[in-house]
């Protein structure tokens, strides 16, 4: 049994065979019946059509990119939607080159990348997704009334979530400052990776369907 990390289980070769080498169209050949409709439906629900208004699209996907493991991902889902992805880092980073991609590389201290992406979000809240795991900078960005903040995983920070996450942060904090042995994170896996494009995608959609 395949996990597609999407909404099921299933005997058939799906999402999750092809999420290391994930690539645009988003409809691929390995998909199964579930993961083929879903993802159409996420699709076609974001094209932007006069229909719906849509003059000015108003979408950025904001990265913290200094140790973000899902740039790729990011790049892909940019280009299939059509928005502008901003990266935000301290030093240079080599990223592929396509259309709306683009890197902003902030000198000075490790806050200097995070009041960049703090800046753009006040700028235009709407439309903003910033994707980070510094919980301060997530916080922030959650004040700032971005429209979506997630971390590399596809766990969203919103106002309801993101006090209890400072708080765990602090504690852990004061519990290695005290010497205590504390685990990190986990290793980042294909299921986090699945996550992840699921969340930014709705994310898209879900940013579309309020304008």
């Amino acid at each position: 049994m395949l996990h597609c990390g999407i909404m099921h289980t299933t005997q058939y070769q799906c999402k999750s065979a092809y999420l290391q080498n994930y690539q645009d169209p988003p409809i691929q050949r390995t998909d199964c019946a579930s993961c083929f409709l879903y993802r159409l439906f996420l699709t076609l629900l974001a094209v932007p059509t006069k229909a719906n208004g849509m003059s000015e699209e108003p979408i950025r996907i904001l990265v913290d990119a200094d140790a973000c493991p899902v740039k790729p991902e990011v790049i892909r889902v940019a280009q299939r939607y059509t928005v502008p992805a901003i990266f935000v880092s301290n030093s240079y980073l080599r990223l592929e080159k396509a259309p709306l991609v683009s890197l902003e590389v902030v000198p000075g201290n490790f806050d200097a990348a995070d009041d960049r992406i703090v800046e753009l979000v006040l700028e235009k809240p709407f439309g903003a997704i910033v994707i980070t795991a510094d919980i301060l900078l997530a916080e922030r960005c959650v004040a700032g009334k971005a429209s979506a903040v997630m971390s590399a995983t596809g766990k969203p920070f919103t106002e309801n979530s993101i006090g209890m996450a400072v708080a765990t942060r602090s504690i852990m904090a004061d519990l290695r400052s005290g010497g205590e042995q504390v685990g990190g994170p986990a290793p980042f896996a294909k299921t986090d990776r699945s996550r992840f494009l699921s969340a930014l995608d709705l994310a898209i959609v879900r940013i579309r369907q309020q304008q």
